[in-house]
């Protein structure tokens, strides 16, 4: 079988004990229950609750909620354990919340909290660790023990592989988005200038372009198609996108010798347009590091809630 092959195919979840999953976004939160044979049942999305100062307990509120409503419609499955997935700073060892800026949260006990109230043992991590699992372990990324899984889509995050083994740094590796590209760039929210999401995010490309021509979007394939259909502004955007992420990517090779960058989320959908370009720049980069494949991720948009069932099979198998 071949490379190419093997990247574009995703493994099933497979047999195993029966989990729920749940993906907290900024915006909305998914859930799933997998079954014995590893099918998804009732996938649902559902407003992420937001409560101020109190939104963590709220989302742990709507977990057990969750969890009433899965035991409800499907009675005959029932879960051994719980893959929580939030986005922000994430101790996973130590089931810790540490910082989420835009959920207002920080250093909340999630994994004791979740489990006092489900009685279920839970498993907890960042949603692009468990996206970047799901991938290592049944997709785009699989052939390799060496690999960042980089997800680009209104941030941008990344889930580390080191000889075969997931690196978190204590919750603080992965964060490439917050990877600073330009220290005289734009204003990041997390305080910096210049990082690499102001410029190559799915919101940045909507934003820049916004900020240049006054135009209001729905989102970057219109940038894109623009960009396709000759607009200058929407090239120059773009350009500038592709530029940082090479460049981001370079650092990447240097620093850490990935075999492959696997691109998942949002952007990722422009398909070859993004990746015939960002593989000739990053190349123009290079001289002597190790170049690494550049591919799409191959398991959608559910990658997070699949990582977050394998972590929680792992609990009790």
């Amino acid at each position: 079988m071949t490379l190419a092959l093997m990247v574009d195919q995703a493994l099933p979840l497979g047999n195993g004990e029966a989990v729920i999953a749940v993906d907290v976004g900024g915006t909305d939160t998914k859930a799933a229950l997998f079954d014995e044979s590893g099918r998804m049942l009732g996938l649902s999305r559902t407003p992420t609750p937001r409560d101020g100062g109190g939104t963590a307990l709220s989302v742990i509120h709507r977990v057990e909620e969750l969890r009433l409503q899965f035991a409800a419609t499907f009675p005959a499955v029932r879960p051994r354990a719980l893959g929580l997935l939030v986005p922000g700073v994430v101790d996973d060892d130590a089931g810790i919340g540490v910082l989420s800026t835009n959920l207002h949260w920080s250093n909340v006990p999630f994994k004791e909290l979740t489990e006092e109230l489900i009685h279920l043992p839970t498993t907890f991590t960042h949603d692009v660790r468990a996206a970047g699992e799901a991938e290592f372990r049944l997709g785009a990324a699989r052939p390799f023990r060496n690999v960042v899984v980089l997800v680009i889509g209104t941030g941008i995050a990344g889930s580390l592989f080191i000889d075969g083994h997931a690196h978190t740094g204590g919750g603080y590796a992965g964060e490439i988005g917050h990877a600073i590209i330009d220290p005289a760039g734009p204003l990041c929210g997390c305080g910096s200038r210049g990082c690499l999401e102001t410029i190559a995010s799915a919101g940045a490309i909507v934003r820049r372009y916004e900020q240049r021509t006054g135009a209001r979007l729905r989102g970057a394939r219109e940038v894109l198609a623009l960009a396709e259909a000759g607009d200058v502004a929407a090239t120059a955007v773009w350009s500038e996108a592709l530029d940082a992420l090479a460049l981001s990517i370079a650092q990447l090779a240097a620093v850490l010798a990935p075999e492959a960058v696997v691109i998942g989320g949002g952007l990722a959908q422009a398909g070859e347009t993004l990746f015939v370009p960002l593989r000739e720049r990053m190349t123009t980069l290079l001289s002597f590091h190790r170049r690494p494949l550049i591919v799409p991720a191959s398991i959608g948009e559910n990658a997070g809630l699949l990582g977050g069932a394998l972590r929680a099979r792992a609990l009790v198998s």
